[in-house]
């Protein structure tokens, strides 16, 4: 799998010189900890770097409606769900009206690390590594918008569901395992669903054997998915 767990040594991270890129940041004061749900205060024109637990990138869209009688426009904020960055990657902020992003520490103890792109001079291998990454999100990002075109919520979110376990899944007895929480809400907001409907189909996804549950309400693919069978045997 693409992604590295947190609990692996420095060296099987996907950056050849994590080491000297994390003695850089904290010799200059480039990294944070962050607890569960902390709004990271990242800015476009950065580079972030996830060294530890993972960040939830959230995007907000300024939509003007009026109501009742009233002529003055009301200015309501949409949330939804983008997706993940798990540790060892790379992310950016970008902002461009009347869209925002946003990123959130998902776990406690989310340690990120931020520089400016010429500061990659200093290591050319290092730069080649990020933009291996974000070619590779970038790809992500094509299947994910396949998933959501698809006509029925309940193929929308089979998909999305197998698409973020293939990419931070960590393996179990019964199959591949999410290692965060999400919720029924911020799953509803990523396929464009409500949080009742999401719990209703995910309840039939159950009943088929097609997803189950995993420890402390974390969510599972079964190992009979084709998908997981292809990345046991690769």
């Amino acid at each position: 799998m693409h992604s590295v767990s947190s609990s692996q040594p420095e060296t099987a991270r996907p950056f050849l010189t994590w080491q000297r890129i994390l003695d850089w940041a904290q010799e200059h004061y480039r990294c944070r900890t962050f607890g569960k749900d902390e709004k990271i205060p990242a800015r476009p024109g950065l580079l972030y770097l996830v060294q530890r637990g993972a960040v939830r990138l959230v995007g907000e869209a300024q939509v003007s409606a009026t109501t009742g009688n009233s002529r003055l426009p009301r200015i309501n904020s949409e949330e939804a769900f983008l997706g993940f960055v798990g540790a060892g990657q790379p992310f950016e902020i970008v902002a461009q009206s009347p869209f925002t992003l946003q990123s959130v520490a998902h776990v406690d103890q989310t340690a990120v690390i931020w520089l400016y792109w010429h500061d990659l001079d200093n290591w050319p291998h290092f730069r080649r590594e990020v933009l291996n990454a974000f070619r590779y999100q970038h790809q992500r990002k094509l299947l994910w918008l396949s998933t959501l075109g698809q006509r029925r919520t309940i193929d929308r979110l089979l998909g999305f569901l197998t698409l973020l376990i293939e990419e931070f899944g960590e393996p179990c007895d019964e199959g591949y395992y999410l290692p965060w929480i999400l919720t029924h809400a911020q799953i509803g907001s990523a396929i464009g669903s409500t949080r009742v409907t999401v719990t209703r189909l995910m309840g039939k996804l159950r009943q088929r054997g097609l997803i189950r549950s995993y420890g402390d309400n974390l969510l599972c693919l079964p190992a009979e998915s084709s998908a997981l069978q292809q990345k046991r045997s690769s």
